[in-house]
């Protein structure tokens, strides 16, 4: 018989926190980024309650910072940065997110967002747009040594070796060469070469041929 799915225990505070985005950016140059949205997602069968909280409350407004979610259901949650100085510029603050079944106040999840303050958004496409461009002449750089590579090898592995040529033109000379037993021949009888040294010197130069031709 199988057991019913498993409710999270009110003592557990490891329920999985959907949440997005996870990383909150402000640029001080755009006031259109000062305003950022977080969606919480509950897939879960039963309602939520949430609580909003941060390291840095001073530095920002939050929208709804408490409330509650249906299941299967989300909610967006507001927040606003509201103190865009020079000294907070590449500062890391942090938001938790806590939720917790509705009748209980005991958290059953939490999740932590970072958000950070940049100067200029012109400055950080700027350097995103450099990195792409330095990793594409990286890429490009590498894939011109391969082919500078492959076309070395290439050079130096095409036609055939000397010694190569050098065994093919003795073994068609033995092939040329009178076999022993001929009387009418004008080539001295020493160089008169046996029928099985005639079919060594034909295999060799059979293997010399498909070599040559693989090259």
């Amino acid at each position: 018989m199988q057991q019913p799915p498993r409710q999270p225990e009110l003592g557990e505070a490891n329920l999985p926190v959907f949440v997005f985005p996870t990383e909150l950016i402000f640029y001080a140059d755009d006031q259109s980024t000062h305003k950022q949205v977080l969606t919480l997602y509950n897939p879960y069968e039963f309602a939520l309650k949430f609580k909003v909280l941060c390291t840095t409350p001073n530095k920002y407004v939050v929208v709804d910072a408490a409330g509650a979610v249906k299941p299967q259901c989300c909610v967006d949650i507001v927040i606003r940065h509201r103190d865009v100085r020079p000294c907070h510029y590449d500062v890391i603050d942090k938001f938790r997110l806590q939720v917790s079944e509705q009748s209980h106040r005991k958290a059953l999840g939490r999740k932590e967002i970072i958000a950070t303050l940049l100067p200029s958004a012109k400055e950080q496409r700027k350097e995103e747009e450099e990195k792409r461009i330095k990793e594409h002449l990286a890429e490009s750089a590498f894939f011109e040594q391969m082919l500078s590579c492959q076309t070395e090898n290439k050079a130096v592995s095409s036609g055939p070796s000397l010694l190569t040529v050098f065994l093919g033109i003795v073994c068609i000379a033995a092939l040329m060469l009178p076999t022993l037993g001929e009387v009418e021949s004008l080539v001295p009888h020493y160089f008169h070469l046996s029928v099985n040294q005639k079919l060594v010197a034909a295999y060799v130069l059979g293997l010399i041929t498909m070599v040559i031709l693989r090259l």
